[in-house]
């Protein structure tokens, strides 16, 4: 490749840049070659390959320079074009340095297996496949606060100084230092807590703490949050669940109906015109005849028990 002499090729796409700045009309060949040569000048830091990219964007202008002797008097002119040109593009790679090095977050994703991130604080990250984490250059702040898509497992370094919050999508937990997973799938979301204690929040409902062996989920729900136990049996080593708390704010009848249903088999059967009824309720426990003792009254009707697991909700 012809090597061209560098103070034309300066020149030239100063004028180019110039003129793009200020908003005159530049052809549509001029703007492709201007736009080759802003991403080749900064696609590396190396100097040596900083050169390379300019020759490369040098090749596709030589038919734009044309031999030719100019008077002295233009020296000290082209020598201007070719400095302003220079600090131009030094500008522009202090801009592009700065930006990547103090500003552009760190963002991590697993693809197809799980991946293992330490974080500046000594926090320890497994995404889950199709996970992806984004950290501020910030971290750790005095709020050390990261965003996740997808699902993950935490191991949080303690620190009863600096907060460890996870903001994911609608709602985020808050850590001083433990073990806890955060899955997401589609509207259900679910905070598992292994080891120590977390604050779990979402819109429209109250803060939920989880101990270790709970979950808090929403049961794909808006305005919905519940905390379950999940307890061992020592001789059979079967897990069971544990309804601690069911809470509902402003969500209606016919959703309430599906979520028992649905995660707890308790079938009630309601008058059609309390449906779209929005109901704000907190179930604890589960004794399933108080809870649905309790709807019943938010609604202004009786209940009737026809099974352990079927109810009938009449006026």
């Amino acid at each position: 490749m012809k090597k061209l002499k560098y103070s034309k090729a300066q020149t030239f796409v100063f004028k180019l840049w110039s003129r793009e700045v200020s908003g005159d009309e530049i052809s549509e060949k001029e703007s492709v070659i201007l736009e080759l040569w802003k991403n080749e000048a900064i696609k590396d830091l190396d100097k040596k390959h900083i050169q390379e990219s300019k020759l490369k964007v040098l090749a596709g202008l030589e038919s734009y320079f044309k031999q030719s002797h100019k008077a002295n008097i233009f020296s000290l002119k082209k020598n201007m074009y070719r400095a302003a040109a220079v600090l131009l593009l030094l500008f522009s790679l202090t801009g592009f340095l700065g930006y990547m090095f103090f500003i552009k977050p760190d963002v991590y994703v697993a693809i197809n297996d799980n991946q293992t991130i330490k974080l500046q604080d000594g926090s320890l990250v497994m995404l889950l496949p199709g996970a992806k984490l984004t950290v501020e250059k910030s971290f750790p702040a005095d709020t050390r606060v990261v965003d996740l898509q997808g699902d993950a497992v935490f191991k949080v370094a303690k620190s009863k100084k600096h907060p460890f919050i996870v903001r994911a999508d609608g709602f985020s937990t808050r850590v001083m230092g433990t073990v806890f997973k955060v899955m997401q799938r589609g509207e259900r979301k679910t905070v598992e807590l292994y080891e120590g204690k977390v604050a779990v929040s979402s819109p429209g409902t109250a803060v939920s703490y989880l101990t270790p062996n709970q979950r808090w989920t929403n049961f794909g729900m808006a305005h919905t949050a519940a905390v379950i136990n999940e307890k061992i049996n020592k001789q059979s080593g079967k897990k069971t669940s544990v309804l601690m708390t069911l809470t509902f704010n402003d969500v209606s009848f016919r959703s309430i109906m599906e979520i028992l249903y649905k995660n707890y088999g308790i079938s009630i059967r309601y008058p059609e015109e309390i449906a779209e009824k929005k109901i704000t309720a907190d179930l604890t426990g589960s004794n399933w005849d108080e809870n649905v003792e309790a709807l019943a009254f938010i609604t202004g009707l009786e209940v009737q028990k026809e099974n352990n697991t079927t109810y009938i909700l009449k006026k």
